[in-house]
């Protein structure tokens, strides 16, 4: 196992692994249940991972997992929340009758779902351990995407481009943003009609008029005014894994800048995109959009991409490669990016992104759909 090598060059005997993205790539666990403290513990020497979690989802964790009943350990619902005990108290003790507490000991520590009281906890409780930083271990491993997890991605492509397309549909003057983005989560969840779709790990986001300058925010209850950009940012998402897919619109005559600016950001992913092969360097890419836009007159400081896959919110991203200057990560096939370079100009932004496979040559778009700065409404397409 690729996690097992990587723990025995770092030195790691035992790994504790806290993201939901990573327990569901070792063990196949799939559950709503991460609001809750719970954890797959790897040993080094042992075939099976342990699953520890809440006693209510111990029953997720036999049909969703494949572990056998010796593996899945539930702590009792007194943990849950209680000021008094902790889940780590529960682990700290499961270590100590494995006689592992006097090992080393890996942790994610940058991890969402890994808090600072879990860390304490444990680090009261196995005072002869010696603990290690084991952040992003298996996410480095699942960076490489086996052919089914490729399969899964391009299902979730095929949700990207009908989520975005009804998105386009329901976008109108009058309309508020609230009834937008509910046509585009019935149509995340719907999926297609040979498979239907999972709940993507980040909301729709669409920030409209001048708050297009703020890329992360979310919808309102207001309307869609005449003139106003619009960014629509979603993916689809299947088995967990995603392709998401960001497009800018305007209801009714765009001005000339965000005409120009569109033209500028199609120009320059399409110039990143054509360097994309195996062998070359992540900032390479952004080099080669950072030449094209700055050919027209534009700066940009932060990341164009990430790298992107499987995982659960709040954030479909990998926390790996990213398209930025300094990364020196090699591209090799399989990998697969979300190339999503935003443009801020105070006033208004900008966002025209494309999910993207390296192969064996070059690269593989993952979604198919219009890239272009879209109307509404839009005579070329009526």
């Amino acid at each position: 196992m690729k996690t097992k090598q990587r723990m025995a060059a770092d030195g790691i005997d035992v790994l504790l692994v806290t993201d939901p993205a990573n327990m569901n790539y070792l063990s196949g666990y799939d559950a709503w249940s991460f609001y809750v403290h719970q954890l797959l513990i790897v040993m080094i020497d042992e075939e099976q991972p342990y699953w520890i979690g809440r006693g209510l989802d111990a029953n997720a964790a036999r049909h969703t997992s494949w572990l056998d009943e010796d593996h899945i350990l539930p702590y009792a619902d007194h943990y849950v929340q209680s000021t008094i005990r902790h889940p780590m108290d529960f682990v700290s003790d499961f270590l100590k009758e494995r006689k592992r507490d006097k090992q080393v000991i890996a942790m994610e520590l940058d991890a969402y779902y890994f808090t600072a009281k879990s860390y304490l906890k444990l680090a009261n409780n196995l005072l002869d351990s010696k603990f290690k930083d084991g952040t992003n271990l298996v996410n480095w491993i699942r960076i490489i995407k086996s052919d089914q997890e490729i399969a899964y991605i391009k299902k979730a492509a095929q949700i990207s481009e009908k989520a975005m397309g009804v998105a386009y549909e329901a976008l109108n003057e009058g309309v508020r943003e609230s009834d937008v983005v509910a046509e585009i989560s019935h149509a995340q969840i719907s999926g297609t009609e040979e498979f239907g779709g999972d709940y993507p790990s980040i909301v729709p986001l669409i920030p409209t008029g001048e708050k297009t300058s703020a890329c992360h925010l979310t919808w309102t209850d207001d309307v869609f005014k005449a003139g106003d950009p619009v960014i629509i940012e979603l993916s689809g998402c299947y088995q967990r894994y995603h392709s998401p897919l960001a497009r800018t619109a305007v209801v009714g005559s765009p001005s000339e800048e965000m005409r120009h600016l569109g033209d500028v950001v199609v120009e320059g992913v399409n110039s990143a995109l054509d360097v994309v092969k195996p062998g070359i360097t992540c900032e390479e890419v952004e080099l080669a959009w950072r030449n094209s836009i700055e050919r027209n007159g534009i700066k940009k400081e932060s990341r164009i991409g990430y790298s992107v896959g499987l995982n659960y919110p709040p954030d479909w991203g990998e926390h790996t490669a990213s398209l930025r200057p300094g990364d020196r990560t090699v591209l090799e096939p399989n990998m697969t990016f979300h190339m999503i370079p935003t443009i801020d100009i105070g006033h208004a932004g900008m966002e025209i992104s494309e999910s993207f496979r390296v192969t064996e040559t070059g690269f593989e778009k993952l979604n198919n759909f219009p890239q272009e700065l879209y109307v509404k409404p839009n005579i070329r397409l009526a």
